[in-house]
């Protein structure tokens, strides 16, 4: 460490243009991971925040709420299959409100209507006004983003080609879906929005769109055997069939693949340059007793200091720049995703200096002596 660190001094300008370089690919590999979370938070928060295990669709709806509609009946037979401790149907329709009797477009906000039967494990914890209530039907609790678009407790507000009038009872966090403020209701009200139209339940007695299931160890297969007509799956596989989710996450993913990929090998590049440059001092170093590991350990410790300060001067210029980013941006950036992509950033660096290292084990003491003139 004591020779990295005289390296450093002796050498600012060289290494202080390969941290500027990591500094930037962290910095953007940060942004990224940010956007790409909020970007799917903002797509499926409502159901990675619910309190199922599996859920239910429709036999050949490929995990899609907007595929799939079944009777509400199925939830109580459901809820007496081995493993399931409790069951709750659930709706879901794409719709927008109206601000009052406005029917200007900048008035109109597109939202989500769920449909869930209130008191059940599917209502969210309210942070302000009171839950659903079976007594006031046509209440409902929507997220807290509708209250940038001037929406408050208490306000009643209209369904855009509807007759349905919903009121505000209560706001709820961190619910939104398929990039849209989530609204929960009643499934008695919600039924009446989404099948408005004449047969367009397709004569299924009390339609809903999937029934959610809570139980360990359920196997969804005695599910579909003991419920013809049906597949299901985890939670986690209902969230990947959400429109775009995983489509979206997928071009994040890849981009971040090849931005990590990219990285590797530039810096890599970077520290074999560099290595070569100081072959003689590194063969003179051997000729005087210097072994192989000591000057491995010296090439790697200067990596990790220099990856180190890297990653964490990007860490604080992506939380500065998420400080002045707009608020419609769907940027979250969790402490999880930023040790992990932290740790993976250190990894790729130091693996990318293995390449120097192994050019160190090659080099020949009195060759590189040699070599003087």
């Amino acid at each position: 460490m004591f020779l990295a660190l005289k390296e450093f001094a002796h050498s600012k300008m060289r290494f202080f243009m390969i941290t500027i370089i990591f500094v930037l690919t962290a910095w953007l590999v940060f942004i990224l991971s940010g956007l790409g979370n909020g970007l799917s938070t903002l797509a499926a928060s409502t159901f990675q925040n619910m309190d199922a295990d599996y859920v239910i669709f429709e036999q050949g709806s490929q995990s899609s709420m907007s595929k799939s509609l079944l009777s509400n009946q199925l939830a109580v037979k459901a809820e007496q299959l081995p493993n399931v401790t409790a069951t709750s149907p659930m709706g879901i329709s794409m719709t927008t409100a109206r601000k009052g009797e406005s029917n200007r477009n900048e008035d109109k906000v597109d939202i989500a209507i769920i449909g869930i039967n209130p008191g059940s494990f599917l209502e969210p914890r309210f942070v302000a006004g009171h839950g659903l209530s079976p007594d006031k039907p046509d209440g409902v609790i929507v997220n807290e983003t509708l209250q940038d678009k001037g929406f408050q407790l208490g306000d009643t507000f209209q369904l855009d080609g509807s007759m349905e009038s919903l009121t505000i009872v209560g706001f709820v966090e961190n619910q939104t879906y398929n990039h849209v403020a989530s609204v929960f209701t009643s499934l008695s009200e919600w039924r009446k929005i989404a099948f408005a139209a004449p047969g367009s339940d397709k004569g299924i007695p009390d339609p809903v769109n999937a029934i959610m299931l809570q139980g360990k160890d359920i196997r969804p297969s005695d599910i579909d055997a003991n419920l013809p007509g049906t597949d299901t799956v985890t939670r986690g596989a209902a969230t990947q069939g959400l429109p775009g989710y995983k489509e979206e996450n997928g071009s994040i993913i890849m981009m971040l693949a090849f931005l990590l990929t990219i990285s590797a090998f530039v810096l890599g590049v970077f520290f074999y340059v560099i290595t070569m440059q100081k072959t003689h001092q590194f063969g003179i170093m051997k000729a005087i007793g210097a072994t192989n590991g000591f000057l491995g350990r010296v090439i790697l410790s200067q990596v990790f200091v220099l990856s180190l300060s890297s990653i964490v001067v990007g860490i604080l210029l992506t939380y500065g720049t998420a400080a002045v980013m707009p608020k419609e941006m769907p940027f979250k950036l969790s402490v999880d995703l930023v040790i992990v992509y932290s740790v993976i950033l250190l990894v790729i660096a130091l693996l990318s200096s293995l390449i120097s290292v192994r050019r160190i084990t090659k080099i020949d003491p009195l060759q590189a002596l040699g070599r003087v003139e």
